[in-house]
């Protein structure tokens, strides 16, 4: 009997006669604790979700584990998408949008821009970065394009989002494809292309698959939580204050009246009066 799934996750497939591989990522609990209390025009939610649905397909092939960023700029409308997926799957995001209407479709909202994907591998001084210009109208024509650039090898991606979940599915030819079956890669492309957006909505990876390839050997792995796990981390601002300098902090607190510092990925914030900044650079001792 197979364990219960969790309520968000991503779980890898190969189709072993083959030597194509993929994965589904379907995030519900996670993909509405990230919008919670960001009201985001559905143009926007949609490409957010979207591309936290990719990048858990990303961070979950990884060969070597490390924590991803993966951003999308430009200069449009929609100036910043921004999601970071940490080795354990927990994964939390952002975006920066203005003049958007909820009609607008996604190439008028990131047209111009470039892709950066980031991946901080314990162990190295520096993070390995990626750096390509947008090449596609929508987010999976993007990552569908960099994904089969950056292994060399052909890859498909669907995705569909609403309020409730966010999905992604990917499939990739692997090397040693054309050697089983010269037509095998066309074949299950075109069955992925079928796919229906209230198919990746509503149903489970196992359903999903089992319509699509009901006809080829699917290998499922187990499936692995993917987390929104960000709790408040008042310490870490207070420290980032004190670096800032006693002068500065105090400059500001007197322009505002108040110091707010806004976390944008991970959506807290953190307010400090006079009284606060006293006990920062002062604080009491015990006697």
């Amino acid at each position: 009997m197979s364990a219960p799934l969790p309520s968000s996750y991503i779980q890898r497939f190969l189709l072993e006669d083959l030597d194509i591989r993929g994965a589904i990522v379907r995030l519900t609990d996670v993909w509405q604790a990230m919008q919670a209390g960001r009201g985001y025009p559905a143009p926007v939610a949609r490409l957010l979700g979207e591309m936290s649905a990719v990048s858990a397909v990303i961070a979950g092939n990884l060969k070597q584990p490390g924590r991803l960023t993966v951003q999308l700029s430009s200069h449009g409308p929609l100036s910043l998408l921004v999601v970071d997926c940490t080795e354990t799957l927990n994964l939390r995001g952002y975006a920066k949008a203005d003049r958007v209407l909820a009609e607008d479709a996604p190439d008028e909202l990131i047209s111009d821009g470039r892709l950066q994907l980031s991946l901080d591998i314990p162990g190295l001084a520096q993070p390995y970065q990626s750096l390509v210009p947008l090449e596609g109208g929508s987010i999976a024509e993007i990552f569908q394009h960099y994904l089969a650039q950056s292994e060399q090898q052909p890859a498909g991606l669907w995705l569909a989002c609403n309020q409730e979940a966010a999905v992604a599915l990917f499939v990739q030819k692997l090397p040693g494809a054309d050697q089983k079956d010269l037509d095998g890669w066309s074949r299950v492309h075109q069955l992925a292309h079928t796919v229906r957006s209230d198919e990746l909505l509503g149903l489970e990876a196992h359903d999903i698959l089992r319509r699509l390839f009901a006809e080829e050997n699917v290998r499922l792995f187990d499936a692995r939580p993917v987390t929104h796990d960000w709790p408040a981390d008042p310490a870490k601002v207070a420290a980032m204050l004190r670096a800032l300098g006693e002068d500065e902090v105090r400059a500001i607190l007197a322009e505002h009246g108040e110091i707010l510092v806004h976390d944008d990925l991970s959506n807290h914030s953190y307010r400090f009066d006079a009284t606060d900044v006293d006990a920062l650079f002062h604080p009491p001792t015990l006697h």
